[in-house]
């Protein structure tokens, strides 16, 4: 399913989206008609759109066209890309007038594996931004499952881990959670899970993983995901914490759509 605005998608709108590829999204989870911090993904829609086209946008209007694309029953993944169909590769400052697009697709079932990651120094541009450009993303997830990895972790130039190209990480030394201290996207998830459980927000690096004895990935399509390895660093899938974390996210209710 795919609408522009509450109807159909045309070819000419969705080849303005591909070849400009300026625009912000964000994706969310549905389940049962109720989704895990809505009011932060409207918030994020709002404030990325101000950054991008510098205007406000209608959350009221986001969510009705929300509501079309949600099955009565069961889990399903709606993103919300706003773009605006006029842009021009020779003027992106006209473009002024952001539209909505809402695709849907099924929910993968929950817990999934533990993921194998491999570092890559990358920094997404504007990160604060949920930006549709992803090619930096992809090219660094593609080289990492090149060499026998699932996904790719950016590291900066300072040697700061921050953050997966579509996930937020955290890390547990024995005592505490550790939320990496670099430029990333704060994503829905993790807020969620700063909230209910205690945690530190420090700088990590590659050569203080010895001393970690789990991580996990998070966004809001995946809920909480062991990291079973960074690079030749193993890490417990098995541990407590994945699975308390888990059943403190997955205890948090839903806001009805």
């Amino acid at each position: 399913m795919a609408e522009l605005n509450g109807r159909p998608l045309g070819l000419e709108q969705l080849q303005t989206l591909a070849l400009t590829n300026y625009g912000h999204f964000t994706s969310l989870r549905v389940d049962e008609g109720r989704v895990r911090g809505l009011a932060l993904h409207l918030d994020r829609l709002v404030r990325d759109c101000r950054v991008l086209f510098g205007v406000d946008l209608d959350t009221e209007r986001v969510l009705g066209l929300i509501r079309r694309a949600v099955p009565p029953h069961g889990a399903t993944t709606i993103r919300v890309t706003v773009f605006d169909p006029a842009t021009d590769l020779g003027r992106p400052s006209a473009a002024v007038d952001p539209q909505i697009l809402v695709t849907e697709r099924a929910a993968g079932a929950l817990p999934l594996p533990a993921l194998r990651v491999q570092s890559a120094t990358y920094a997404r541009d504007t990160p604060e931004v949920k930006s549709v450009g992803l090619f930096g993303s992809l090219r660094a997830r593609r080289t990492a499952q090149l060499n026998g990895f699932d996904d790719a972790l950016f590291i900066d130039g300072d040697g700061l881990i921050a953050e997966g190209g579509t996930w937020n990480i955290g890390f547990f030394d024995g005592d505490h959670v550790i939320w990496p201290d670099a430029d990333c996207l704060e994503g829905v998830t993790m807020k969620l899970l700063q909230k209910v459980h205690a945690h530190r927000v420090g700088p990590v690096t590659i050569d203080d993983l010895p001393s970690m004895q789990a991580a996990f990935a998070t966004n809001a399509a995946i809920g909480l995901r062991a990291i079973a390895q960074i690079n030749e660093n193993h890490l417990s899938v098995d541990h407590s914490i994945i699975e308390i974390l888990r059943k403190e996210y997955n205890g948090i209710v839903g806001d009805l759509i």
